[in-house]
């Protein structure tokens, strides 16, 4: 495959990646259509909670890749004008760079989040159910807060081979939206136990999003982190109800949530 000569190689590749989260998100989706508990699901979502939803989904899915490459990139080339591809790492080693570095960068992000920005962090939590549209319901500007909006642009700047670690980058954001779906693993089948010792479930973000279970399962891929910090919560089921009621306006929660 030829690469265009306008784009840099790591710029086509990282459009190139968005492909199988585009892929995850839209059969995620069409699987809650298609399914009649799942589709009512969704009718009985407010127009307040629309609003959140898809303009969420929106700055992750559009904006923060735009910022990433139109002004991360040009930040770190100014700042380490020296150090770009300094890093001669080969696939293995940037895979997992991504999927668990990262991953152990974004649980302390995460903790933070709830710590001492939670007045921010709490729109998120206002998701009443399960399902891939709430994966990014965040006020308009939280993203500018979570650590890959920065971290990815630096390490794809400083790796000569990127394409690794663009690998690691999709599955997370994947997994990520699969997370904020409904659909878990049914526990005692083959796969729940192939991947329950490790990877984060779908149920085990829920009990994240429980109020009747504080502080657990901050982490994004691995359930390592929280079992290394005492923040991990086991139950092979999801809980029987997730999310907060606060009380702000549409506005508030997509500008000013602290207020």
């Amino acid at each position: 495959m030829v690469l265009p000569t306008t784009l840099p190689p790591t710029v086509f590749t990282q459009t190139l990646l968005q492909l199988p989260i585009l892929a995850t998100f839209i059969g995620l989706l069409g699987g809650t259509i298609a399914d009649a508990t799942s589709r009512r699901q969704l009718q009985t979502k407010s127009r307040q909670d629309w609003i959140l939803d898809l303009t969420g989904l929106w700055v992750q899915g559009i904006l923060v890749p735009f910022l990433q490459v139109s002004l991360m990139l040009p930040l770190w080339q100014f700042l380490l004008p020296a150090q770009q591809h300094c890093w001669q790492l080969p696939l293995l080693p940037t895979l997992l760079l991504s999927f668990v570095i990262v991953d152990y960068a974004y649980y302390w992000n995460h903790r933070w989040l709830h710590r001492a920005l939670w007045s921010v962090h709490q729109v998120h939590h206002t998701v009443t159910q399960m399902d891939v549209l709430g994966t990014s319901r965040n006020t308009l500007w939280t993203s500018l807060l979570i650590v890959y909006l920065w971290i990815h642009p630096l390490c794809l700047y400083l790796l000569a081979h990127p394409i690794g670690y663009l690998l690691g980058v999709s599955l997370t954001a994947a997994l990520d939206l699969w997370r904020h779906s409904q659909w878990t693993i049914a526990p005692n089948t083959w796969l729940y136990r192939c991947l329950a010792g490790w990877l984060i479930l779908p149920q085990d973000h829920a009990w994240h999003h429980s109020p009747d279970v504080a502080e657990c399962n901050y982490g994004a891929n691995l359930k390592l982190w929280d079992r290394l910090h005492g923040t991990y919560y086991a139950c092979d089921r999801s809980p029987p109800a997730i999310g907060l009621s606060i009380p702000l306006t549409l506005t508030q929660k997509l500008l000013f949530p602290c207020r």
